[in-house]
């Protein structure tokens, strides 16, 4: 039964998750968390981040640390196969139809009304990402150390184009060291 609820809750997902992985987090948040209480905020914020920092697609990602989480390996395949699905059939579909309506302006003009409720899906998810990593279950109050590193990775990535790579490393041995030293 576990295994139909987890296929069942991620093809809601993967239908409704218009804009991509990050578009996808709130809806997964919604459903391992709120929904089914298959997972903590903690856990969730966790799968997050290891879901973002393995190589593929961080819905799919997701998908499959919440079905192992749940159900383990059989979980994992339920859970994947389940986001996978709809859009897999939904680009097929619009692909067919884009390339033979993608002249007609009001095309165009569905496109241009999606662009920003996708951001906003997108941003939903980033500030659930940073409140989290800032104030983590919120009964400790603001970490310092999350605030500096996160401020200091941010001026890394955007002012000098820092690899992701080395700094997500550094971020995670500075995290490792402050919990030794904390």
């Amino acid at each position: 039964m576990i295994y139909l609820e987890l296929i069942l809750s991620f093809m809601q997902i993967g239908l409704f998750s218009v804009g991509g992985g990050y578009a996808a987090l709130p809806l997964i948040q919604d459903q391992a968390v709120n929904v089914h209480g298959w997972l903590s905020l903690q856990d969730f914020a966790d799968i997050m981040t290891i879901s973002q920092m393995a190589p593929g697609s961080i819905a799919i990602n997701c998908a499959i640390f919440v079905g192992i989480q749940v159900a383990g390996l059989p979980g994992a395949v339920a859970a994947a196969f389940g986001c996978a699905l709809p859009s897999s059939i939904i680009v097929t579909v619009l692909a067919f139809i884009y390339y033979r309506c993608k002249g007609l302006d009001s095309v165009q003009s569905v496109l241009a009304g999606l662009r920003p409720a996708v951001v906003a899906m997108i941003a939903t998810a980033a500030v659930s990402l940073i409140s989290i990593a800032f104030c983590g279950d919120g009964s400790t109050g603001v970490n310092a150390v999350n605030v500096v590193l996160f401020s200091i990775a941010f001026i890394l990535l955007r002012r000098f184009d820092a690899s992701p790579i080395l700094v997500m490393a550094g971020a995670g041995i500075i995290g490792f060291l402050s919990e030794l030293c904390f």
